[in-house]
């Protein structure tokens, strides 16, 4: 079973090249499933109900979240409406929608999908550790492909937590930084791990943005008003190709789109 787990998609531009591209790059890699974080999808900070509804429409699978997905009030009731859709597990009790899911599809076999947030420099929520445990927990243990977006800053936290759950989860991707990182690998137990899987969105720009913007911004240390870069996007993530029977991944490899 091939996976394509893509990173954060980044305003317009990431939309523009998920709605151009995404049915062919199925067609051409043998994609089963595909799933990606899409909290900055909208304007680069937040996700609207609209641009959800027109990436699920797509063809993506799944979307997940991170420290921004709450920004855009209208996204809260679409919670309501979809299990297509995660936020961070580790959000303290009483905030909106699932942090995890178990997907059944009737042309292949049950997955899970698991959201994280990280804490080093980050919001103040729960811990992503005991929210993991919590989770396997509770997953049915015939459900063996098993997912993880840990939406995190530091890279300490991101290989911290993928050693925790080497051999728990099949695989341990790192999202937030829009930075694809080199280090596609298996860890010793059998879970793949990638530090950050990088960004769908405009690849000349400073994480998305203008870089013209963020210049000023760290040159004059005065706050400035970021837009997100015009330049063309590409697509970047992960692709897993996973043993259904065992849900081990079989190989792991940074990948992208232009």
């Amino acid at each position: 079973m091939r996976i394509l787990f893509l990173g954060d998609i980044f305003g317009r531009p990431g939309r523009s090249i998920v709605f151009e591209r995404l049915h062919q790059v199925r067609r051409d890699h043998d994609v089963a499933r595909v799933v990606a974080n899409a909290e900055n999808a909208s304007g680069g900070i937040g996700l609207t109900a609209k641009a959800a509804r027109q990436l699920l429409d797509a063809g993506l699978d799944v979307m997940t979240g991170g420290n921004h997905i709450f920004r855009h009030a209208d996204i809260k009731p679409f919670f309501e409406t979809t299990d297509r859709l995660l936020r961070p597990a580790n959000y303290p009790p009483g905030a909106p929608g699932a942090g995890w899911a178990v997907y059944r599809p009737k042309d292949g076999p049950a997955y899970a999908v698991i959201n994280l947030l990280g804490r080093t420099f980050m919001p103040a929520v729960d811990c992503p550790f005991a929210a993991a445990d919590a989770i396997l927990a509770a997953l049915p243990a015939e459900v063996t492909i098993r997912l993880v977006d840990f939406h995190a800053e530091a890279t300490s936290e991101k290989k911290a937590l993928g050693y925790y759950l080497d051999g728990r989860v099949s695989a341990v991707l790192g999202t937030h930084t829009h930075i694809q990182t080199a280090d596609a690998q298996l860890l010793p137990r059998g879970t793949a791990y990638m530090t950050d899987i990088g960004m769908t969105g405009p690849a000349a720009s400073a994480l998305g943005m203008d870089p013209e913007e963020v210049i000023a911004r760290f040159r004059t240390g005065l706050p400035r008003r970021f837009v997100v870069s015009r330049t063309a996007p590409e697509m970047q993530g992960a692709l897993l190709d996973i043993d259904a029977a065992t849900g081990k991944v079989v190989t792991i490899s940074g990948w992208r789109l232009a």
